[in-house]
């Protein structure tokens, strides 16, 4: 085959086992020879070429999968979007990204954004208007695969292209982890326009001929009659969706005996936690990694994941790590350091941001993630604090200067500033102080009603304070490290 990348994954695993099933989803399985099949008539049936995006909007089902191997099978770059974002968060990426397509799901009708839409009702037919025949454009590893957009620190989100080698080499990566074998069943419920989901469970699933049961969204019960009746071998969560399972009254009677692999990222795990599901015989692979890393950068294998709970592991096989001083020297053992990436999964940059690319790549290629990371002595490092002030909450990150841009708009707020405060339920959530105008009569209910519309509901602070002023050092600059300390409990 011509074609070197992801989009000739279902064709190349087809030739080997056609009559496995692929895709599960509502109670209708696709085997790999209708995967390769209908990938090949939906990309023959697209009216785009090279280099073109293709958009995506819809929860976890088969028409997200199919649209992305066949984008992959045309060259062009699939920009899978998030379905909890505000309309306004959605045209601003749509304008960014400026899809030849979308793709809306069946949940989703696109009534008020911008571009060509191919709907849900239409998507069977155009499907059908198309030929089976293979499709073996030349596509390569260096080429564009996946545009993913992350909350931007500066208050607008950003593309990180991912290349078709970056995510072939992630899944490496996470295969020589995890042994994962042909005959899995792998519970896909975390959302697909999340790296995680995609890279870290779905392909690697693929490529091993195994079987993904799409679910629209992540529910306790569901997901305990699933991994029963299915006998679900493999699942990739946030560490809230499996604290919310570890509550539920059916915890203590739920036969999780088909489990293999449970994979956990996107927020650090509690050891609670994780000692929760040591003591039903299962363990946690957790790791850590960024949209960016495709996502792959550090990993905790179940050997270790007793002595070595809390840390996120050793550089990933074919990854590099470092950790780097403020002053720009290697981090010693028990020292801080910001947390340094380098290797064949690293994005080559963000799409139309070269300022951006520029500030998270290294002249040598190792990308800065803006997290700070502690290693003790036999390398293991464990992620302390977040340069970026980033919030994790229910494994969404959430930028506070998005957010402070939004509250901004608002004539009540003369001074703000949003930090993460620890919650039971997710981790963390956002908290927004709030130096009010002289004039204002708002109350902070109001203030916290007018983000509804404007930011996804995830995003908008679960609290909001009336402060009188907010620190600043010598130059102006704001200094959330007392807000945390005062505001934070």
């Amino acid at each position: 085959m011509r074609n070197q990348g992801i989009g000739s994954w279902p064709a190349r695993r087809a030739r080997m086992t056609p009559d496995r099933i692929a895709i599960s989803h509502r109670g209708r399985h696709h085997t790999y020879r209708d995967l390769r099949d209908r990938a090949y008539r939906l990309a023959s049936a697209l009216d785009v070429g090279r280099g073109d995006r293709v958009a995506f909007l819809g929860a976890n089902q088969p028409a997200s999968v199919e649209t992305f191997f066949a984008a992959g099978l045309r060259g062009a770059v699939f920009v899978p979007l998030n379905t909890r974002l505000a309309p306004p968060e959605l045209r601003f990426i749509l304008e960014d990204a400026e899809p030849a397509l979308l793709v809306l799901g069946e949940e989703h009708d696109g009534d008020g954004l911008p571009g060509r839409h191919l709907r849900a009702a239409d998507y069977e037919d155009l499907l059908a208007s198309g030929s089976p025949e293979p499709i073996d454009e030349p596509v390569g590893p260096d080429d564009g695969c996946l545009i993913m957009y992350t909350s931007g620190t500066t208050g607008r989100p950003k593309g990180a292209l991912l290349t078709h080698g970056n995510l072939t080499w992630n899944t490496v990566n996470l295969l020589v982890d995890v042994p994962l074998a042909h005959d899995e069943v792998t519970l896909v419920s975390a959302p697909l326009f999340h790296i995680a989901a995609l890279a870290q469970t779905l392909l690697p699933t693929v490529l091993k001929g195994g079987r993904a049961i799409l679910e629209p969204s992540f529910d306790v019960d569901r997901t305990f009659d699933l991994v029963e009746s299915e006998r679900v071998t493999v699942m990739f969560g946030v560490p809230s969706m499996f604290a919310f399972l570890a509550r539920s009254p059916r915890w203590a009677g739920a036969d999780l005996s088909s489990v293999r692999h449970l994979l956990c990222g996107g927020a650090p795990v509690p050891e609670p936690l994780i000692r929760t599901y040591q003591e039903r015989g299962l363990s946690f692979l957790q790791g850590y990694g960024m949209t960016e890393t495709s996502p792959g950068a550090l990993f905790l294998g179940p050997e270790y994941s007793v002595a070595k709970a809390g840390t996120a592991g050793v550089p990933c096989f074919f990854s590099d790590v470092r950790l780097v001083t403020s002053e720009g020297s290697p981090a010693a053992p028990g020292e801080p350091g910001e947390v340094y990436v380098q290797g064949p999964n690293v994005t080559p940059g963000y799409w139309r941001r070269p300022e951006a690319t520029a500030k998270a790549l290294t002249q040598d290629g190792w990308f800065r993630s803006g997290d700070v990371g502690i290693a003790d002595e036999d390398g293991y490092v464990r992620i302390t604090d977040r340069i970026t002030d980033v919030i994790i909450s229910g494994g969404e990150n959430i930028y506070p200067a998005e957010v402070e841009s939004a509250l901004y708009e608002h004539p009540a707020v003369a001074e703000c500033a949003v930090i993460g405060v620890p919650d039971e339920r997710w981790g963390e959530v956002g908290k927004a102080l709030v130096v009010p105008s002289p004039e204002t009569t708002a109350e902070p209910e109001e203030v916290l009603k007018h983000l509804h519309g404007r930011l996804a509901r995830y995003k908008i602070p679960k609290y909001l304070e009336f402060v009188a002023d907010l620190p600043k050092n010598s130059v102006g600059k704001l200094l959330k490290a007392p807000l945390r300390q005062l505001h934070g409990g």
